[in-house]
């Protein structure tokens, strides 16, 4: 039997859908979710070099079928545009319309409102630390399950 409240992954999965769930109530007045919020600043981040889903998949720790379906609604809403890669044809390259570029703009005071109140609530410190350890285990490479073929 396993012991209540011992299992990592358990503990990880409510804390996320917790800070999802505030997030997004927190971004609700923009039309973005937390995810499509944290999609289009990777973007934003990347400046001219827009990234090719596997970048972005990477840099979001997502497999890149998720991150493809996570593009359509932004697609179809003309945040974010999908061009062919000029130096390898068989990728495609994810570019920030001005739309999209607004959008996140509109939403960047929601989410710093959003910080702050959660830094309020847990201590600013607290915080940092919940960063960097959370950040520790998203580089942990050794815990990297082979995708199947």
């Amino acid at each position: 039997m396993i012991e209540p409240n011992r299992c990592n992954c358990g503990a990880l999965r409510k804390a996320s859908r917790r800070m999802s769930q505030f997030y997004d109530a927190a971004l609700e007045a923009s039309g973005l979710r937390s995810t499509q919020f944290a999609i289009l600043a990777e973007i934003n981040r990347r400046g001219d070099a827009a990234p090719s889903i596997g970048q972005l998949a990477d840099a979001l720790v997502m497999d890149q079928s998720t991150v493809g379906q996570n593009l359509r609604p932004l697609q179809r809403d003309g945040l974010v545009v999908l061009e062919q890669d000029e130096a390898d044809r068989r990728s495609r390259r994810v570019k920030l319309t001005p739309t999209g570029s607004a959008r996140l703009d509109a939403a960047r005071p929601l989410w710093r409102e959003a910080q702050e109140k959660f830094e309020t609530e847990f201590g600013a410190a607290a915080a940092a630390e919940l960063r960097s350890v959370l950040a520790g285990i998203a580089r942990n490479t050794s815990l990297v399950v082979e995708e199947k073929a």
